[in-house]
C-alpha cells in the first residue's frame, strides 16, 4: 500500500493553500495584495476542522472523553459539522445546540455524520436568555451549562468558547503555515470573530515572528446585530460583536490585546463582496468571508497600504449557504 495513502480524516486537516485574489484585485483597481487562506480545503469544508480536532484529541489525552461518551457542542454550524465529523470518524456520539436561522445545509450535513442537532429556540434556558438578550450567545451558552449540561454524565462538552486549545491550534497550526507560504512576507492579518480563536492564535504566531504585524477584526455592523429597536436584523452567521462589550460577553478564547484595529460590517456589505469574488476569482465562500474580503478592500484602499500583502482567512465554504439568498441576489458594487 502506498505510503501517503491516509488513515483518518484527522489527517487532511489543515496545510490549506493561500491563494492571491488576483482578478478581484484588478477588477477594484486594488494596490495592495489580498492573499486568502482558503480554510474550505479542509475536509469538512471549514477553519473549525481544526479545533475539532485539537479539543477531542486534547479530551482524549486528558481522560475527559472515552468510549461510549457523547460529545457536545454549541454552535452557528461550523463547529457541529467538524465534531460531528470527528465524533463519527472516532466511534463517539454527537449533539449539537444550533442557533436557528443558520442554513439548512448546516443541519443537514450534521445529521448526515450521525449528529443530534437541537435548535435554540427548543431549550430552556437558551431561549428565553437569547430573547432577552438579543441573541447573547455567551451567556446562553453559560446558562446551558449550569442548567443542563453540568447534570448530565458520560458527555464532554467542548466548550469552544472557553476551551484554550481553540487558539491553541492555530497558533500551532494556521499561523506557522501563513508564515511559511508567504516567506514571512505579510502585512497584515485579517479575520472576522466569532470565537476569536483563529484570529487570537495565528496572530499570536506571526506577532512573534513579525512585531510589526497589523491585526484586524471583522465584527458585524450596528444595523447587523439585534437590538431592542432591530430584534431580528439579516446578521452574519457565526460573527459576533465585541466592541463596547462587557467581560463577561466576550469569549475567553478571544485575546483583544493582540489586536490592532477592529472593522465593522454590515451583512449587505458581506454578502456583496462574496457575490464578487465568486464571479472574479471563482472562489465560493460564506458571509463570514465576505465580510473579511470588504475589510481587506477597504484596507487595501489605503494609501498607506499601497503595495503590502493583506492575508485573510476564508473560513468556510459558500456550499453551505445555497438554501440561502447569499448568490441569488444581484452583484452590486464593492
Amino acid at each position: 500500500m502506498g505510503r501517503n495513502i491516509k488513515k483518518s480524516i484527522a489527517e487532511l486537516i489543515g496545510y490549506t493553500p493561500l491563494l492571491e485574489l488576483s482578478q478581484y484585485e484588478k477588477l477594484l483597481g486594488l494596490d495592495a495584495h489580498i492573499i486568502a487562506k482558503l480554510e474550505y480545503f479542509n475536509p469538512n469544508n471549514s477553519v473549525k476542522d481544526r479545533i475539532a480536532l485539537a479539543m477531542v484529541e486534547d479530551a482524549e489525552n486528558r481522560g475527559l472523553l472515552k468510549k461510549g461518551d457523547t460529545i457536545i457542542e454549541t454552535t452557528s454550524g461550523n463547529t457541529g459539522i467538524a465534531l460531528a465529523a470527528i465524533a463519527a470518524s472516532r466511534g463517539y456520539k454527537f449533539r449539537t445546540y444550533i442557533q436557528d436561522r443558520v442554513s439548512i445545509e448546516r443541519t443537514k450535513v450534521i445529521q448526515a455524520f450521525g449528529g443530534e442537532v437541537i435548535k435554540f429556540s427548543q431549550v430552556e434556558p437558551y431561549n428565553r436568555i437569547m430573547e432577552e438578550t438579543h441573541g447573547d450567545f455567551i451567556a446562553a451558552t453559560r446558562a446551558l451549562v449550569d442548567v443542563i449540561l453540568s447534570k448530565e454524565k458520560n458527555i464532554f462538552f467542548s466548550y469552544q468558547i472557553e476551551n484554550k486549545i481553540n487558539p491553541a491550534i492555530h497558533e500551532k497550526s494556521t499561523g506557522p503555515e501563513i508564515w511559511r507560504d508567504t516567506d514571512g512576507d505579510v502585512d497584515i492579518l485579517v479575520a472576522a470573530v466569532g470565537t476569536g480563536g483563529t484570529l487570537s492564535g495565528a496572530g499570536a504566531y506571526l506577532r512573534k515572528k513579525k512585531p510589526l504585524i497589523h491585526i484586524v477584526a471583522v465584527q458585524p455592523g450596528p444595523d447587523s446585530v439585534p437590538t431592542d429597536d432591530n430584534p431580528e436584523p439579516d446578521e452574519i452567521a457565526g460573527v459576533h460583536r465585541f466592541s463596547d462589550m462587557p467581560p463577561d460577553r466576550i469569549p475567553h478564547t478571544f485575546n483583544l490585546d493582540i489586536l490592532d484595529e477592529a472593522i465593522a460590517v454590515e451583512t449587505s456589505e458581506a454578502r456583496t463582496a462574496a457575490r464578487a469574488v465568486a464571479k472574479s476569482d471563482g472562489i465560493l465562500v460564506g458571509t463570514s468571508s465576505g465580510a473579511v474580503l470588504h475589510a481587506a478592500t477597504l484596507l487595501a484602499r489605503r494609501a498607506e497600504n499601497k503595495g503590502k500583502t493583506i492575508v485573510v482567512i476564508f473560513a468556510d465554504t459558500g456550499l453551505h449557504y445555497l438554501s440561502t439568498d447569499l448568490f441569488t441576489e444581484s452583484v452590486s458594487s464593492v
